[in-house]
């Protein structure tokens, strides 16, 4: 049994007649107010009909298909709706229930206070010849200068990369990915902007991470989310923050036909497992990114961006990355619209703000100056009651 956190403004309408649910009981449960719905896969007929009747008992509800009651079905799938204190109290009540419902409890008692954190803009530099923008490519005395520019702007964190990962890019070597790498860190080093803002690298090789985190730098980005034991060591070593992005197959192949039945939670499973290599190899500040574009489908990178708050269970800052991604074309596509990088400022900016508004803190973009803009007016607007 498994459960995650559904956005407020999903159409649970559309989610119980999925599942099975009859339609008068959609028709009720669909008008109660609930801030939290969670989806429960592969619950149990003995499990539901306990959870159905203690959430009865303090006003809250399980939606489940027909027939549950009676246990025609062995397993199946059900949506869970209450309200703050609702939850509460069944996260509680549920600890002393058979049928895995003590293990349901746990889970729900993470979702009732999560963290929130401080937006930060990271802004993007490339130093290759291969990034699917072309606009963020930089070298030398030019990539300080745009650095520079970046933290006049309103970045907070500047990743630098020297390899490209998009899709059906091949890894060129440690040795070509240093020698795009070490000119920019090294005048980074020498003049001292690393006290002016923070400096995260874009690199899976520990080789090139220690360049970095001994000359300033304080973020390892890895793209294979802290496959390298090597790598881990690294990050341990010099005490800095790892950035576990999740991803399905390498660059090279990721987007030939991925495939995901719960692209949620085949997340959430590989988040677990990576958290606890990091604390295993001593490492203590996590950053989660969801992967957008890494061998996912355009249906897989909506649920990410609109399900995001499901991940701060965790307790640590989220970090979004949808920059000027095709995804944005996929989208334009089905209006008959075919769109290239340069034209995907707008679209950028509303995948964002929707991740950001569910739950990321660190957005990993290209234009730092359009960001900064959109997001103050946007926690302008976030903050204004009356």
């Amino acid at each position: 049994m498994k459960i995650y956190k559904l956005n407020k403004d999903t159409d649970i309408k559309k989610v119980m007649k999925k599942i099975g649910v009859d339609l008068a009981g959609i028709e009720i449960m669909s008008k109660k107010k609930c801030e939290y719905v969670f989806y429960i896969k592969d619950i149990t007929c003995g499990a539901a009909n306990i959870l159905k009747q203690d959430a009865l008992s303090i006003g809250a509800d399980l939606a489940v298909p027909l027939g549950v009651p009676n246990c025609k079905k062995e397993i199946f799938d059900a949506l869970l709706l209450c309200n703050k204190k609702q939850l509460e109290i069944l996260s509680k009540k549920e600890l002393s229930q058979p049928f895995k419902l003590k293990e349901l409890a746990k889970n729900l008692k993470e979702f009732i206070n999560l963290p929130e954190f401080p937006l930060k803009i990271m802004g993007v530099i490339n130093a290759n010849d291969d990034s699917f923008f072309e606009g963020s490519r930089f070298k030398g005395s030019e990539a300080v200068e745009e650095i520079e520019k970046m933290i006049e702007n309103g970045a907070k964190i500047i990743d630098i990369g020297g390899i490209s990962s998009r899709p059906g890019s091949e890894y060129p070597g440690v040795e070509e990915e240093l020698k795009r790498v070490k000119p920019i860190i090294d005048e980074i080093y020498k003049t001292k902007l690393y006290e002016k803002a923070i400096f995260s690298i874009d690199t899976f090789k520990a080789e090139v991470l220690e360049y970095a985190l001994e000359r300033g730098f304080k973020i390892a980005n890895d793209i294979t989310g802290l496959e390298s034991d090597e790598y881990a060591k690294t990050v341990a070593k010099y005490n800095a923050t790892v950035i576990i992005m999740h991803k399905k197959g390498t660059p090279k192949d990721m987007q030939k036909n991925p495939y995901y039945e719960n692209v949620v939670l085949e997340v959430d499973e590989f988040f677990s497992k990576r958290i606890e290599k990091a604390k295993s190899f001593g490492i203590k500040d996590i950053v989660l990114d969801v992967g957008i574009g890494f061998g996912k489908r355009l249906e897989d990178n909506l649920a990410l961006i609109k399900h995001m708050e499901h991940f701060l269970r965790f307790g640590y800052e989220l970090l979004i990355g949808a920059s000027r991604k095709s995804m944005i074309d996929m989208i334009m596509q089905k209006e008959g619209v075919k769109t290239v990088a340069a034209e995907r400022l707008p679209g950028t900016l509303i995948l964002h703000t929707e991740a950001v508004r569910n739950g990321a803190s660190i957005v990993r973009c290209h234009d730092v100056k359009e960001h900064f803009q959109a997001f103050q007016v946007f926690e302008a607007l976030r903050r204004f009651d009356v």
